[in-house]
């Protein structure tokens, strides 16, 4: 046995003995008679072991080289562009290729560039040898060697045309997504290092199978004001990247967003809220029982902050849930069912835990009070109605008309807050000098003090220190719709 064959016995690697010995002669010639066969294939060796990689998530961009084998998922067009100081342009494809540990765009430059077109199918399964360095939407790969395998198989992966949200892997791109809209945020711009001005805005987008985040960048940044939640669009041609440890899809000038007329049925699951714990993000849903009014406060940077609570309630238990930035401002009161995704829980007053809904967090109206408004008896009086109607009806399984309920919330009654902070409101109000107790959450911790126990709001006099978003219960005489409190705990 020669020392080439000894070394090939012992090599792990995905590599013929022939083109092993090839590679063998040629680093010899490459030395120029300082090192052995038997030197020179072990330098090959260790050449090869360090560049065969497990599977495409083993690929990083410090890499000089990288070899794996993947199937093609989406193959691109054919752009040229202008070299300097050559007078032929140069001409790139970009292939989308997965295995079973993730996906990754391979760039195919000149000769593979035509090759790839010409040859190249989706689902083929391809053995690659190329250089992996930071794309615009993650690790990308410069193909220097490519050929087919038709032995080889990746059954994981499956070709599609439109993908679920569960579907996407970080350096995915060319997405086709089809999902309901969530929520929506406002544009914000920012400067870029060339001294332009650029745009971007957020959607976030369920489906069957989960919700993401979608990032719009530039041209498409507006549509984020343009299209309404409950609203089903598709995104075409988005890129997958990582924030904070999650995925989110892009879009900019070469994708879109538009609206389709499809049913996706989306579902939020929510953890219990007497399992919560500090710490942790999580989802919930429920019913709001109280809602506080908003509040503005200034920022070090001397910007204008705002912030409104609400009090939301399962079965297992309640929590305090602070609206953050553009939240604060959603129509949401006492009654509505919401799901709240991605709230951070926090330490609250009194060493109560409280979730917080920043800007990475989802508010999403299931079903509100005021739109059940006029059928509510008829829902009461039917047996056959399901308790968790809220949720059922936000999964598309529901009436044919999934935005009914949006022309009714338009319609629904408004409390009027006269100027010492009192909600009127059409329950009946308790006779003047009677006696009672009433415990709510406190929306007003001021002259006076105002609680809410998610069905009337009561005003009460008291020199009793309370905090926003605490409930207590007042005792004592109602005097002009007011109660006079004797004792407050």
């Amino acid at each position: 046995m020669s020392d080439i064959e000894g070394v090939y016995e012992d090599l792990e690697a995905d590599v013929s003995l022939e083109e092993f010995r090839e590679a063998v002669e040629a680093k010899v010639e490459q030395m120029g008679g300082l090192a052995d066969e038997e030197t020179a294939a072990m330098l090959i060796a260790h050449e090869i072991g360090e560049s065969e990689v497990g599977g495409i998530a083993d690929i990083e961009p410090g890499m000089e080289e990288a070899k794996f084998i993947a199937k093609v998922i989406s193959i691109g067009d054919v752009r040229t562009f202008e070299r300097d100081g050559e007078d032929e342009d140069g001409r790139v494809v970009n292939v989308e290729v997965a295995d079973e540990t993730g996906s990754v765009r391979a760039a195919f430059w000149d000769e593979h560039a035509e090759a790839a077109i010409e040859e190249l199918e989706e689902g083929q399964v391809l053995r690659i040898k190329g250089r992996p360095k930071e794309g615009f939407s993650g690790v990308e790969i410069s193909v220097d060697e490519v050929e087919p395998d038709p032995d080889e198989e990746i059954d994981e992966v499956k070709v599609s045309d439109t993908h679920t949200v569960e579907d996407l892997s970080l350096g995915l791109s060319n997405v086709n997504l089809v999902g309901l809209v969530l929520d929506t945020d406002s544009v914000r711009t920012f400067d870029r290092d060339d001294g332009s001005e650029g745009k971007v805005s957020n959607l976030v987008l369920g489906d069957s199978t989960g919700r993401i985040r979608v990032t719009l960048w530039d041209e498409q940044a507006d549509l984020a004001t343009e299209i309404e939640p409950d609203t089903t669009v598709e995104v075409i041609d988005g890129y997958v990247k990582e924030r904070d440890g999650n995925l989110e899809l892009h879009v900019g000038n070469r994708g879109a967003v538009e609206e389709v007329d499809e049913t996706v049925e989306y579902v939020p699951e929510s953890t219990p809220i007497e399992a919560i714990e500090i710490g942790q993000t999580v989802d919930l849903a429920g019913v709001v029982r109280s809602a506080d009014p908003k509040r503005t406060f200034d920022r070090d940077d001397g910007s204008e902050g705002q912030v409104r609570n609400i009090r939301v309630q399962d079965a297992t238990d309640d929590i305090r849930v602070a609206l953050w930035g553009d939240k604060a401002d959603l129509d949401i009161g006492p009654g509505d069912e919401v799901a709240l995704g991605d709230v951070e829980i926090q330490d609250g007053w009194q060493d109560d835990l409280e979730a917080s809904a920043g800007w990475q967090s989802t508010i999403t109206v299931l079903q509100s009070e005021s739109a059940e408004g006029a059928g509510a008896a008829a829902a009461d009086a039917d047996d056959s109605s399901d308790e968790n109607a809220g949720l059922s009806a936000f999964s598309g399984s529901g009436d044919d008309d999934g935005n009914e309920d949006e022309d009714e919330d338009e319609d629904a009654a408004e409390t009027e807050t006269d100027s010492s902070g009192d909600t009127s409101t059409d329950t009946d109000e308790p006779a003047d000098g009677e006696e009672i107790e009433f415990t709510g959450v406190v929306v007003q911790a001021g002259d006076p003090v105002v609680l809410d126990d998610g069905e009337t709001t009561m005003s009460v006099e008291t020199h009793a220190d309370v905090g926003l978003g605490e409930e207590v219960t007042a005792r004592g005489i109602v005097r002009d719709g007011r109660l006079e409190a004797n004792d407050v705990f």
